[in-house]
């Protein structure tokens, strides 16, 4: 047995490592990782860094250092720091694929194109996994734990790529997929359950 699996999830500190492999469950993980370490960080990385910038005139024009505010200071370290978190957390070919980026946001949406595509390549990944979706059935020598992990592993990943169905949806898709020896098992379900409100 592998003593080490598992052991970097051990630690609620240590950001999740990304060695260029399963960039979804990365993104995932990496993505409440930074929500959970400063919110501040996810929302610059998100929308970019806001750069000190001043009025005069009606003019917008970068501020110079020596006006920088306390509070400038404050999102200029907030990029530099989600910087460092991304520089961290990936091997040497991502290190330097992202090592010229200017800003967190440019690293984090470099990664993204090179792992997930552009929107055309999305479009196409969606495309084919809302096909895997919709013709999705249980195998009838499987159990309900193998079909619901390739059951999640669809929804995940489209929930990833920004394509999402509602809990309801999910509910009635699982119970419309499941084998015919589950017939009188999802029937008693329909008739006792508000499948609204029932969880997946």
């Amino acid at each position: 047995m592998n003593l080490n699996i598992g052991l970097e999830g051990s630690s609620i500190t240590r950001p999740p490592f990304f060695d260029g492999n399963n960039y979804s469950f990365w993104k995932t993980r990496m993505t409440i990782f930074l929500q959970s370490l400063d919110y501040q960080l996810w929302h610059i990385i998100v929308n970019g860094p806001r750069m000190p910038t001043r009025t005069i005139e009606g003019v917008g024009s970068p501020k110079p250092e020596n006006e920088y505010n306390d509070n400038d200071f404050r999102m200029l370290q907030l990029n530099s720091k989600a910087k460092h978190v991304l520089f961290c957390v990936v091997g040497p070919n991502e290190f330097n694929r992202i090592s010229s980026c200017d800003s967190a946001k440019e690293m984090w949406d470099l990664l993204e194109i090179t792992y997930e595509g552009t929107n055309q390549v999305k479009e196409s990944k969606i495309s084919t996994l809302v096909h895997e979706y919709e013709l999705f059935f249980m195998h009838d020598n499987k159990s309900i734990s193998d079909m619901f992990t390739r059951f999640t592993t669809i929804i995940n990943s489209l929930k990833n790529l920004g394509k999402s169905y509602s809990n309801q949806e999910l509910v009635r898709k699982i119970l419309r997929c499941l084998s015919k020896s589950w017939t009188p098992k999802v029937t008693a379900i329909e008739e006792a359950k508000d499948l609204s409100t029932l969880p997946l």
